[in-house]
């Protein structure tokens, strides 16, 4: 039978590989996978930093082989791999975000297994070749492990479960209706058989459980297949999985086994958007990068996994683009339960290389099928080369690649321009129109070259509007109403099938990119994934906690002219309460938004008067009325920024009252500004079905407070080590965030516990982040985080091995 054995622990590395390094010489550093090749800085880092030909080494232990056929399967090797044992090459990989297996033939039962590994940017293969805006880091960062086969075993298995056309979704279905469909759905299987054997028996059973639903065994050569009674969907309301075993039966004994995770849902591209189990279902996503501060790509099962958490349950994503390669199957795996579908694609940047560049670029084309088409999540193959040219011969192959070895999914292609030649089943076009004036997109008819396929926008924002999470408080507000503006406009098409916005989170660049310190702040998220502003617009588009977000701090200094500027809540209650020195000055709802295609659109703020001058001052209601809208239009764009209506209204007033100047000076001291009067505190109540569901007092700063979130407190090593996230927010007593604090922390572990930070940890725009690593240790540790006026903070650990 087949066994797999993880060998993540005790390599050894050198930054410069040699032939003494490949036959067991040399001074090394002991290291696990996964595992970069160079850790780096936060910012302002050279990418020659993790460009080099280093070495990875294990002496393996394959006493246990019994005679069976010995493989080792890297799960992905940045970038250029060559593979030797016992000084001998047994095989060499090109492309370094796909994974590639080579069988090691020896009778060594302990044999020296040596990794060369090229990571330099000048390789000529897909993405290299010219800059790329995005580090491409080195190592191997995904996990590696040893299969024993016998003669003859499954190779691949390739699953097509199928969903009858009677099976729809309704519009307005819920969790519980979704969960409560049920149909006979069949399993087509391709397989790969190595060797002889009799029949294979295909097996099913439901996620997380051992009781088989569904079983046929089926002679050698005939048509694979098993139905499984009373199936369920797989879809973002309840997203059903499944487990599918093939065993090779051989003189009526089980032989090998493999198994398949897999799920049932129909995702169909049609020229009016994209369908999901029958119903029209817009995408709204983000990319994501597969990198992290420090380590670049290395990162185990519970980092990876916990991005895709991010998106679903903070973010409100329903989708992902994997910008601009493959990612790891625990980040995928992930999608797969959360149901949120995903559109990756083959790796490349713009850049289109000669015929040998090429050659590799389809393979890994055909790597990516292979490898990632049993995830139901994956709703589009990206063939290809982001944001390239039409070169019909290459892309020819290319779909062509990807439709052998998978017809049940369409194919897409990133392109940054318009008409394009057009092989693939949708137009997957990168819309940066929007500049703070333009549209927030361009309609579907003045981009694609075939109004009958289907269309999406891949990218918008981003580059358009950089935004760090200090900038200054106007630029955090336009950079949050851009992305409102574009999925507002997108909303509006019908025939738009949805958008992704460049990016989830910011990310270290090369040098022709970014804001001169390596780092493009492109996200909605900052690197450790703290929320800036524009993040609270998705997230209240689909979260079921209660979001209340106000876009100021309600200081008038951070603002030209002392002016209130515009101000925005974000939330996804029914309405929102506001009040000023526990004064209720207006009832908001969703109506009252200049975005009327989204579901929950951001709100401004117009009122902040109320009827205090109605009952204060002694003026005619309708005298009230244009003091009012006047001094409310001013604290929003200034008193020398008035429209001609508000004109209007101040004539009428000084012809009519003879007020003048000083009197509306005076009045927007007294209810704008509160000038000379004691600080003014905001309070703002969210709403839902009536009731209270959320709070928010913005007030005056008076204290810091240090607030650690940390992803999970129960670590546990199993194939290899695993990482904490900790994202750290210094936060006023209130706990509204300070976008100009920096300062430092002093960061210590205890116990079977090591960091992965800097020294020390640096918060920027009052946020940052650290990752706790486990070394190997079982039993308890702690993280301690303490910082000048402030409480510090100690968060318990727990350190399994299993």
């Amino acid at each position: 039978m087949r066994k797999l054995i993880n060998i993540n622990n005790n390599w050894e590395f050198t930054p410069s590989f040699s032939s003494e390094f490949m036959n067991g010489g040399g001074e090394t550093q002991t290291v696990r996978l996964p595992h970069t090749c160079a850790e780096t800085p936060y910012d302002y880092f050279d990418e020659s930093i993790y460009q080099m030909v280093c070495g990875y080494r294990k002496r393996l232990d394959l006493s246990d082989r019994n005679g069976r056929r010995t493989f080792v399967c890297f799960g992905a090797a940045a970038h250029y791999a060559k593979v030797y044992l016992d000084g001998e090459l047994i095989g060499e990989h090109k492309s370094g975000y796909t994974a590639f297996e080579f069988e090691l033939v020896t009778d060594n039962p302990a044999p020296l297994l040596a990794v060369e590994l090229d990571t330099r940017e000048s390789l000529n293969f897909p993405p290299f070749g010219k800059v790329i805006d995005y580090m491409t880091y080195g190592g191997l960062y995904r996990e590696v492990r040893i299969e024993y086969r016998e003669n003859s075993y499954i190779q691949d298995m390739f699953a097509k479960p199928t969903v009858p056309d009677a099976i729809r979704v309704s519009s307005k279905a819920n969790p519980k209706l979704v969960a409560g469909l049920s149909f006979d759905g069949v399993i087509d299987c391709e397989l790969d058989i190595v060797g002889e054997a009799d029949s294979v028996r295909l097996s099913v059973c439901q996620q997380d459980s051992d009781t088989v639903i569904a079983e046929a065994t089926v002679p050698i050569g005939e048509a694979y297949a098993v139905t499984v009674p009373r199936a369920h969907l797989w879809d973002p309301l309840s997203p059903a999985l499944y487990e599918l075993k093939a065993e090779l039966i051989k003189d009526g004994a089980v032989i090998d086994s493999l198994s398949r995770r897999v799920g049932f849902r129909r995702a169909e591209f049609k020229k009016d958007g994209f369908y999901l189990n029958g119903r029209k279902f817009k995408l709204r996503g983000l990319n994501r990068h597969q990198c992290y501060p420090f380590v670049g790509y290395a990162m185990p099962r519970s980092i990876q996994r916990l991005d895709a958490d991010i998106l679903k349950n903070e973010l409100g994503c329903n989708a992902v683009r994997t910008s601009h390669y493959p990612q790891s199957h625990h980040f995928i795996g992930r999608c797969d339960e959360l149901g949120m579908p995903v559109f990756t694609e083959a790796p490349g940047w713009q850049n289109l290389g000669d015929d040998e560049w090429k050659d590799v670029g389809v393979e890994a084309v055909k790597e990516m099928v292979r490898e990632y088409r049993n995830h139901p999540s994956i709703i589009l193959w990206g063939v290809r080369i982001n944001e390239s040219q039409d070169d019909h011969d290459f892309y020819v192959r290319t779909n062509e690649a990807a439709r052998s070895l998978d017809p049940t999914r369409a194919t897409g292609g990133v392109r940054c321009h318009k008409n394009s030649e057009l092989l693939e089943d949708v137009y997957t076009y990168n819309d940066f129109i929007h500049d703070g004036v333009q549209p927030g997109c361009e309609p579907k008819k003045d981009v694609t070259s075939d109004m009958e396929k289907a269309y999406f926008i891949s990218e918008y924002g981003g580059h358009m509007y950089s935004t760090k999470a200090y900038d200054d408080e106007e630029h955090r507000l336009e950079h949050m109403l851009r992305h409102a503006r574009t999925l507002d406009a997108v909303a509006s098409y019908d025939d738009i099938a949805g958008s992704f916005a460049w990016c989830m989170f910011d990310y270290n660049t090369h040098k022709e990119f970014g804001s001169g310190d390596r780092i493009c702040y492109h996200g909605v998220c900052d690197m450790f994934r703290n929320k800036k502003l524009a993040a609270q617009l998705y997230a209240i588009q689909d979260s079921n906690e209660p979001i209340l977000e106000i876009s100021s701090s309600m200081d008038i200094g951070d603002h030209p002219a002392t002016n209130r500027g515009r101000v925005y809540i974000l939330t996804n209650a029914d309405s929102v309460r506001f009040y000023k020195n526990d004064r209720f000055i207006h009832e908001y709802t969703h109506a009252d938004s200049e975005f009327p295609h989204l579901a929950y659109p951001p709100i401004e703020i117009t009122d902040y008067i109320g009827d205090q001058i109605a009952e204060n001052e002694d003026f005619t209601e309708k005298q009230a009325q244009y003091v009012k809208d006047i001094l409310n239009e001013s604290s929003r764009f200034g008193m020398n920024n008035l429209s001609v209506e508000a004109k209007g209204k101040a004539a009428y007033l000084m012809m009519r009252y003879g007020m003048d100047h000083d009197a509306a000076y005076r009045l927007y001291g007294k209810y704008i500004g509160n000038w000379g009067d004691k600080s003014v505190v905001f309070r703002f109540e969210a709403y839902k079905d009536g009731k209270l569901v959320k709070e928010l007092k913005v007030a005056p700063f008076e204290e810091r407070v240090l607030s650690v979130e940390v992803d999970h407190t129960e670590l546990i090593e199993d194939k290899t080590y695993d990482v904490a996230a900790v994202r750290i927010r210094m936060t006023d007593q209130n706990g509204n965030g300070m976008p100009y604090f920096f300062g430092a922390l002093n960061a210590t572990v205890s116990g079977g516990l090591e960091l992965i930070a800097e020294s020390p940890v640096i918060l920027r725009a009052g946020m940052g982040g650290l990752y706790v690593r486990t070394t190997g240790k079982e039993g308890r540790g702690t993280l301690t985080l303490s910082a000048p006026g402030c409480e510090s903070k100690t968060v318990d650990f727990t350190i399994a091995i299993k």
